[in-house]
């Protein structure tokens, strides 16, 4: 196991501890080992091999111990009797909002609720607003967090999706009787979450791809099997579904499983007013539906299909009947941001404060994935759930990075890192730091992180002061949202828009796939503002650096191109529009 890892069933064994009521100090033990696991600047599989556990502050003989079973083995076998002590469905209390290892431990003492059915039973019968420290508002509000995870029991995160239908992609590609493969549905257009993932294949021997595609390691349950279609859960409890038609039959069912339905609507409204009839079988010269294969219009591709509706090819991010018709019908649509055209992120974080990657880590691992420059944005002292830094620790932390660019200057490496700070919006629009010190960072990321149940004037007013402020270049997820976890905070985002245009400020396209905050449906008005967008990782991890693609897929929603993204600039070009806005000329 890496450091990340042991540092996550630490953590978790510290959540254990406080549901069965251990001191404290033992639950605060396993918790500070975590945070120094995180702080870590060297492979914690070296450090346990040298035996040098010992040299790391926080961590007591038996949490040596204990992580080094972890790392030799993979396992440890106190997590795993501790688990086992207390009834499996406890921990699914936490993931209501508002419930926290204390509550969660009321409840199961006092009411004996075990799971989110007793949980739900207790709220309803009224049981839970008589414990001591709860009452009516306390239930309410785990009735509405219950409510909430229940909607969205059935969707997924993009995230989520992808990494089991990449592997099942691949899989399909090698067999030797498909011709073609794409996924579709709403994982094909990039949506925010997902419901299911849909393939599409041709192939000769349709029964063939079908027995082998059940037969994958990550599919847990087959739900129905037929001739050309197949239906199965796979890891994670996110349903699969197979078409496997004719290669001729391929571009239209891949356009058709591809969606949206509205798109779909417009697209065979098209056909028909040209005499046509387009379904998941073809585009056919008939007035009528058919499927015979004489009528059948000649088309090897979907840019064939969009072709003959006298429309130029729309990308499948697109395909939302957002205003995409009118513009392939004049070959008006923009080319769109590439992931690769990425040259950094500009809000990150580091184990400074809550992030799992030291400065010289965060150099290392992006300066090989190709990275021109990476900033640093830790979070400031309101935040400090998240350990956010102090004037004096930001002012510590400017001359750590700039030493470190130094050393990569004079050793011919052509990667910076970029000085920062998310720096929190206060009450009425104040922010966490003065501006002298706001002055003296490249690079200042401005975002709520608490009072999300102020009024939408209120939220409004309080934002748009930030966005005001000269030094701020920048605004983090707008709305506050987690996607399928907590509902976006009330604001009049066309009025923040509006404001950030009439201050030159950037908006965030926050590519975490639990925020992809700004909305995509808003990017257009934006754009149209004048307003430049920013895709940021939110890197709290190294692996967080892959969330530049999939922010990249929602800003394509957005109809955003390389020209409306600022980090798609190389860091001279950079630097000078970061000096915009205070009037610096760099």
């Amino acid at each position: 196991m890496n450091k990340d890892q042991v540092a996550d069933i630490l953590t978790e064994i510290g959540v254990l501890l406080e549901l069965k009521g251990e001191n404290p100090f033992k639950t605060r033990a396993y918790q500070n080992g975590a945070r120094a696991l995180e702080g870590l600047s060297e492979p914690l599989e070296k450090v346990v091999s040298e035996e040098r556990l010992d040299t790391i502050p926080g961590l007591g003989a038996a949490l040596q111990q204990k992580i080094t079973e972890l790392v030799t083995t993979g396992r440890l076998l106190y997590y795993e009797e501790l688990k086992a002590s207390l009834p499996a469905g406890l921990l699914t209390l936490l993931e209501i909002p508002g419930l926290g290892p204390k509550k969660a431990k009321v409840l199961y003492e006092k009411l004996g609720i075990s799971d989110l059915v007793l949980l739900k039973a207790a709220c309803e019968s009224g049981s839970v607003a008589e414990l001591a420290g709860f009452g009516k508002k306390t239930q309410d509000n785990i009735l509405k967090g219950m409510e909430f995870r229940e909607k969205y029991a059935s969707r997924h995160q993009l995230h989520h999706a992808l990494a089991v239908a990449e592997p099942l992609l691949q899989a399909l590609r090698d067999h030797p009787d498909v011709s073609r493969c794409s996924t579709a549905g709403s994982l094909r257009r990039s949506k925010e979450v997902i419901g299911d993932i849909d393939f599409v294949v041709s192939s000769k021997n349709p029964n063939s791809v079908i027995a082998y595609f059940v037969q994958q390691p990550t599919v847990l349950n087959i739900l129905a099997q037929g001739d050309t279609k197949a239906s199965v859960i796979v890891s994670g409890g996110i349903q699969a579904d197979l078409r496997v038609v004719s290669d001729s039959e391929f571009p239209f069912a891949l356009a058709y499983f591809t969606g949206s339905k509205e798109h779909n609507i417009v697209m065979r409204q098209r056909a028909i007013a040209r005499g046509l009839r387009l379904n998941e079988y073809g585009l056919f010269r008939s007035s009528e539906e058919t499927r015979d294969p004489n009528l059948l219009e000649n088309c090897q591709t979907e840019d064939d299909i969009y072709q003959k509706l006298g429309l130029t090819y729309v990308p499948p991010e697109l395909r939302e009947d957002h205003g995409e018709f009118a513009a392939a019908e004049k070959g008006d649509l923009p080319r769109l941001i590439e992931w690769t055209e990425l040259k950094g992120s500009l809000h990150n974080h580091s184990t400074w404060s809550d992030g799992r990657q030291s400065l010289e880590e965060i150099v290392e691992s992006m300066n090989e994935l190709g990275m021109s420059y990476w900033a640093v944005t830790d979070h400031s002292k309101a935040s400090f759930q998240a350990h956010g830094l102090t004037s004096e620790r930001v002012r510590e932390q400017i001359i750590a990075i700039r030493e470190i660019n130094l050393k990569l200057q004079s050793e011919g490496i052509d990667f910076q890192l970029l000085t920062g700070s998310e720096v929190d919006i206060l009450g009425e629009g104040r922010l966490d730091f003065d501006d002298d010190l706001l002055a003296e960072l490249e690079v200042v990321v401005a975002s709520i992180h608490s009072g999300f149940t102020a009024s939408e004037s209120e939220m409004t007013r309080r934002i748009i002061a930030a966005v005001e402020n000269p030094f701020v270049h920048m605004l983090g997820h707008m709305t506050g949202r987690l996607l399928l976890e907590r509902e976006p905070y009330k604001v009049d985002q066309h009025a923040v828009i509006d404001a950030c245009a009439a201050t030159g400020t950037w908006i965030e396209l926050n590519a975490s796939p639990f925020r992809f905050d700004m909305d995509w449906r808003l990017w257009q008005y934006a754009k149209s503002k004048g307003v430049k967008c920013v895709i940021n990782c939110d890197a709290h991890r190294v692996e967080h650096a892959g969330f530049l693609r999939l922010g990249a897929g929602i800003a394509r929603k957005g109809w955003l191109s390389k020209q409306d993204v600022i980090n798609t600039l190389p860091l001279h070009e950079l630097r000078r529009e970061l000096g915009k806005k205070r009037g610096q000329e760099i």
